[in-house]
């Protein structure tokens, strides 16, 4: 089939198979560029005019309404791209063995439909080389509990483990540590960081609300001795969560 798009890649080291040479994973270079509902709404209004932006915005917010509420009543939900189904994890030791918080964890799991698995065959793919060592998260830690499953505690301190996830310069607008809330909206850390080192900080987190976040780190640091010239972003690839009271 003939390709109409092509995403660009980088190829990065597998720290999986650390004994293994000249092993690397694709990166595709756009995967942490995210579209929201506004952005969405936005390019149906530059696609059809005669519809406004208004109505489009609360047609979506309507529509993630009705999935949420499917998925909470344990209900599948499915569109042309993807479908999404209740999950629950975790080990049952006995047909009578009651549900354990601790234990079991609540999520969706996503497929993809058979339409979006032929669109993707119109997809090629660019390799634009390997992409220079970048940082990365690891684990994050409450202090506060000791949880490493993403739970945290606003307005304490949290731990974060990874590499080159030193904050430098420390005082250049623009760079730090951020949490970004579904919206999109990004909540900095404004307190002064405890420890900014390359494989560690130690940072207050802010007064969050509760909800899911995306944690995000922008810093210019690459070594001891060099900083890069861009602010490049470090994402932890599992959310945080901030529980309800």
């Amino acid at each position: 089939m003939a390709k109409e798009t092509y995403w660009k890649v980088w190829l990065t080291s597998n720290r999986l198979t650390k004994d293994v040479e000249n092993d690397f994973v694709a990166e595709v270079s756009t995967a942490g560029t995210t579209i929201h509902n506004k952005d969405i709404a936005s390019r149906i209004v530059a696609e059809r005019s005669e519809l406004r932006l208004e109505t489009i915005m609360s047609i979506l917010t309507a529509r993630d309404e009705i999935v949420r509420k499917a998925l909470l009543q344990g209900t599948a939900v499915q569109d042309s791209c993807l479908r999404v189904a209740p999950r629950v994890s975790g080990s049952w030791l006995g047909a009578s063995h009651a549900f354990d918080p601790k234990v079991h964890k609540l999520g969706v799991d996503a497929s993809l439909t058979a339409e979006l698995r032929t669109a993707l065959e119109t997809v090629g793919i660019e390799v634009l080389g390997e992409k220079e060592s970048a940082g990365y998260i690891a684990l994050v830690t409450d202090i506060a509990t000791g949880k490493t499953d993403g739970t945290i505690t606003p307005d304490e301190d949290i731990l974060i483990t990874g590499d080159k996830v030193k904050i430098a310069p420390e005082d250049e607008s623009g760079l730090g540590i951020f949490f970004v809330d579904a919206q999109g909206t990004e909540h900095p850390v404004t307190h002064k960081i405890t420890e900014n080192l390359p494989k560690k900080l130690i940072v207050r987190a802010p007064a969050l609300a509760a909800g899911s976040y995306t944690l995000k780190i922008v810093t210019r640091y690459s070594n001891a001795k060099i900083l890069v010239q861009e602010p490049r972003a470090i994402t932890y690839t599992l959310p945080i969560i901030v529980a309800a009271e």
